[in-house]
């Protein structure tokens, strides 16, 4: 909104500066300084106002140190995640930008649905919550929502790049010669409809879903909603269960998103995509104002978050969250990054799926289930192990930074 009032401030006044609301810098920088602001502002007065009303998380005894001093912490902090979220995004971003709508309707869209869950363990006391069926059916929902988008937005192309040789000269100062130089340059871009998506490691090489159907486009766009309903699905439930521990999954989405957010900048950026090989993607760009928004939000909630955590997020917060991260990743087409990039996630989901099956096997096998792990997600199992939650947390961290600094890394390998 404010950007639009400094382009018309800026176009029908002469007051000097309006147009810093142009430079996606300024809007960014404004963005995560004002969302850590809301996050610590509105946490303190949203924390004092669960505490009132008794909206406290019921802990289960799983035998975990310290495990039960948690039982009645303040739980739905997700709302604060996404208060500070949406506030600083609808202020300074372009609303009319399609991946910004995208995102903003994904954030509102999986907050509900967590927020529903939470609502239903908290005031109606049913400790599952919502059913799990339902939960899978928001984000296939959610899926098909971003999927059709990308498929029918004409704002959503990829520009073509063309290059052509130019040649130069160079004169050496000691010798005088002369050398001459010849290096392509982009010289226009033609906008597409495609349904390719980045491969990371390997140069000039991209992956066209029309390949994997026979060349049939609109085969191929219905499998490109497949794989949005996945990745969805996927990261958001990865992201759920890596929230176990205070602030682990909050210190752990930082990297990610800061990550995700340089690669929308690159990628809606000419010159930057075209020295870096990767795909050019106007509007892209627009995207780092919701991740700086972002990034900022998550660290505010850390305020309170932290060991020993005032408040949960809930599922209001952790679905959310892996939510954005997978449609944002959709968006700029690097879904084939997630596993990598979120690496933390797919090891507390891959860690769950392997005890579940390992257990279930020797039940049948043996007559009594056995355990790969002390206890799943992974991160209890450390716990059992005796190592302290901050401990844990923090290694945690450290491993999401390097799978991030890996992930840049990737743009020069290519």
């Amino acid at each position: 909104m404010l950007h639009w009032l400094f382009e018309y401030l800026d176009k029908n006044t002469s007051l000097p500066g309006m147009r810093v609301g142009d430079y996606i810098s300024f809007r960014a920088a404004a963005a995560i300084i004002l969302s850590l602001l809301i996050a610590i502002m509105v946490g303190k007065r949203v924390i004092r106002y669960l505490k009132r009303k008794q909206i406290g998380e019921d802990i289960r005894d799983l035998g975990l140190e310290g495990q039960l001093q948690k039982k009645g912490t303040p739980t739905m902090g997700g709302i604060i995640i996404i208060m500070a979220v949406l506030i600083p995004v609808l202020l300074f971003g372009d609303l009319s930008n399609i991946y910004i709508q995208l995102l903003l309707i994904s954030t509102i869209w999986l907050g509900f649905i967590g927020g529903l869950d939470d609502y239903i363990k908290v005031f109606r006391h049913k400790k599952e919550g919502l059913n799990g069926r339902f939960k899978i059916v928001g984000q296939v929902g959610l899926g098909i929502i971003v999927g059709t988008t990308m498929w029918q937005s004409d704002q959503i192309v990829v520009h073509e790049k063309h290059y052509d040789k130019y040649t130069y000269t160079i004169t050496d100062e000691r010798s005088g010669d002369v050398v001459k130089y010849t290096e392509e340059r982009v010289i226009s871009t033609t906008p597409e409809k495609s349904t390719e998506t980045s491969i990371p490691f390997f140069k000039d090489t991209t992956l066209d879903y029309s390949q994997i159907t026979g060349g049939n486009e609109t085969l191929a766009w219905f499998f490109y909603i497949l794989v949005a309903i996945f990745v969805i699905t996927a990261v958001s439930n990865g992201a759920n269960l890596t929230d176990g521990i205070d602030g682990l999954l909050t210190s752990v989405s930082v990297p990610i998103v800061l990550v995700l957010g340089i690669l929308a900048y690159l990628s809606g950026h000419i010159i930057y995509s075209d020295y870096l090989n990767i795909m050019y993607i106007p509007g892209s760009g627009e995207m780092i104002v919701f991740a700086a928004a972002f990034a900022g939000a998550l660290v505010g909630f850390l305020w309170y978050n932290s060991f020993p955590a005032q408040i949960f997020m809930g599922d209001t917060g952790s679905l959310t969250i892996g939510g954005i991260i997978a449609v944002f990743a959709l968006c700029i087409r690097k879904e084939l990054l997630l596993p990598l990039l979120c690496g933390v996630f797919l090891v507390e989901a891959l860690s769950v799926m392997v005890q579940v099956a390992y257990f279930k096997y020797t039940k049948r096998k043996y007559g009594e289930g056995r355990r790969i792990l002390l206890m799943s997600p992974i991160h209890h199992h450390y716990q059992k192990k005796g190592i302290f939650e901050t401990k844990i947390m923090m290694r945690f961290f450290i491993v999401s930074l390097l799978l991030s600094a890996l992930t840049l890394v990737t743009l020069k390998i290519q």
